[in-house]
């Protein structure tokens, strides 16, 4: 498909997000530019993340691969703490050769690929991923007008570190209107807490409509798709769990050929959004990739279940696999004997969690929310997600569901099998397999390789040279998965491109500039060569 010919792509996304939306039947949510977003297209009410917080989520979005299968499921790689000098955290994560940024395969058809700006992939993003990247990036940045683009924004404002009480602390709802879920405490400042989210939904929502606006000004309305979504939910128990509070995400998508008002139940993963991309750009979708398109050529079926996976987080270890159906959803924990509330720093700073630690010194709390308290855990979960959204009744000691227990059981060994789980492995011994001696790999130079009639491509030219032209000049990286990405410019910070074949040099005078890098790896050292190709 020409380039000219390709939709357009803007994602949306807001950070920390259940379905807290108006059009998801919320009755406290002030979202009117995605509600009417959502009458304009479809609205998905089955979707779900592969993972309960940022960077594990993160990863599966960008590479399309589950992160228990590419060694990017621990949260998170790229932080040390002081206090636990044990763990062998800082690094990047070094998925296998073949896996890429699912933006490069855009890249390579033509499109301009911008990010605005969160990233946290588990490893460092590589140059070759985003023509621009960072808190200016927009599709109003790219060279050509008529060049299709895929522009993607994160809205941070409802951020879990928005929770703080400092970070907004005169929120837009009244706390006395919002009704906790039962497995939160119900106290003043647990409402107080639920205000400020609503409010940083709301702030999402205004600047959602302005980007909106900005589509329709550029007159691009027409020819884009747009996706609103979530990388996971927010709160105690949700955020970091597999818990439907914890993986269960908005998603709406309008776009040139999508019916309006559609609502569809179909089981969606955000692993499958990359592919989803691909289809709609009329990409091919890479055999390896474990996402399936729902839209475009190249859609799959729906799905039968979804997965979730949940690791370490910060300073504590844990292992969880999950898998839900329409309606139910099983989980195991593989350590039993850890407490569910293991030490997570960063999670204690959520007023609603010390809400909860005060609650249960004070012997304040029901059933339903001491369940995080309960020791040991049970190696099953198992629930109703009809009857009990909330998941606080486990079902998996009952006799009544033993048939689709074990339905679920065999579903999850399954997908285990099928994506390779990492999760068993060591981290400190996985690290070492990509970290030999303790140092990060370096992506070998690139190599410039000039293709004439005097040079037919036998002998590099590391420095460059001069050549009878018509010429062609082939860059190489012997780093197996390496990408290249080049310039010829001279200033500091040009726009990188991405090489994907020979570039042809007519008559006239080149600086080349190249840079390779592979996912986990250390980017390769800029390498400059001129050339000059004289009239043939």
């Amino acid at each position: 498909m020409p380039s000219r010919s390709r939709p357009n792509i803007l994602w949306i996304s807001f950070e920390d997000t259940g379905p807290y939306y108006g059009c998801y039947g919320d009755p406290v949510a002030r979202t009117p530019n995605v509600d009417r977003f959502a009458a304009e297209g479809c609205r998905w009410t089955r979707c779900f993340s592969t993972s309960g917080v940022c960077a594990p989520a993160r990863s599966a979005i960008i590479t399309g691969m589950y992160a228990i299968s590419v060694g990017t499921h621990h949260m998170r790689t790229t932080h040390a703490d002081p206090a636990v000098t044990e763990l062998p955290t800082p690094y990047s994560a070094v998925p296998p050769h073949y896996v890429k940024c699912f933006t490069e395969y855009l890249r390579a058809a033509g499109y301009y690929c911008t990010n605005n700006f969160k990233t946290d992939y588990q490893f460092e993003p590589p140059l070759t991923a985003w023509d621009d990247q960072g808190d200016a990036a927009h599709w109003r940045n790219r060279p050509d007008p008529d060049q299709p683009f895929f522009a993607v924004f994160n809205l941070m404002r409802s951020h879990e570190s928005g929770m703080w009480p400092e970070k907004c602390p005169s929120p837009e709802f009244d706390p006395e209107a919002i009704e906790p879920p039962p497995h939160l405490p119900d106290t003043p400042k647990v409402r107080e807490a639920l205000a400020r989210m609503y409010t940083h939904i709301a702030h999402n929502d205004r600047e959602f409509g302005t980007l909106l606006e900005q589509l329709e000004a550029d007159g691009l309305a027409d020819h884009t798709y747009v996706f609103n979504w979530s990388d996971h939910g927010p709160l105690p128990r949700g955020k970091r769990w597999p818990y439907d509070a914890g993986i269960h995400v908005p998603l709406i998508a309008r776009g040139p050929d999508l019916n309006s008002g559609r609502v569809c139940e179909d089981l969606v993963s955000t692993i499958d959004l990359g592919p989803t991309m691909l289809s709609l750009a009329g990409v091919e979708i890479p055999s390896h990739i474990q996402g399936r398109a729902f839209l475009g050529e190249q859609a799959r079926p729906p799905r039968k279940y979804v997965y979730a996976s949940r690791d370490r987080h910060d300073v504590s270890y844990d292992m969880v696999r999950a898998v839900r159906d329409g309606r139910y959803k099983y989980i195991r924990n593989y350590r039993p004997d850890l407490p569910y509330l293991s030490w997570i720093p960063y999670r204690n700073r959520h007023p609603i969690m010390q809400e909860i630690w005060r609650l249960r010194v004070e012997g304040g709390l029901d059933e339903a929310q001491s369940a995080l308290f309960r020791y040991p855990r049970p190696v099953e979960e198992f629930y109703d997600t009809v009857t009990d959204p909330h998941e606080v009744h486990n079902l998996a000691g009952n006799p009544r569901i033993r048939g689709d227990l074990e339905r679920m059981r065999e579903a999850l060994d399954a997908w285990i099998k099928e994506v390779g789980d990492m999760g068993r492995i060591p981290e400190s011994e996985m690290v070492r397999t990509w970290y030999p001696e303790g140092r990060q790999p370096e992506t070998a130079p690139v190599v410039c390789v000039p293709i004439c009639a005097e040079s037919p491509g036998i002998e590099p030219a590391p420095e460059g040279g001069t050549y009878d032209g018509p010429m062609l000049l082939q860059l190489h990286c012997a780093t197996q998965g390496a990408s290249i990405a080049y310039a010829l410019r001279t200033e500091d910070d040009p726009h990188w491109l991405l090489y994907t074949e020979p570039l042809r040099l007519d008559a006239g005078e080149y600086l080349v500039r190249a840079r390779a890098i592979r996912i986990g790896y250390k980017e390769s050292p800029e390498i400059r060569a001129r050339f000059v190709v004289r009239e043939a």
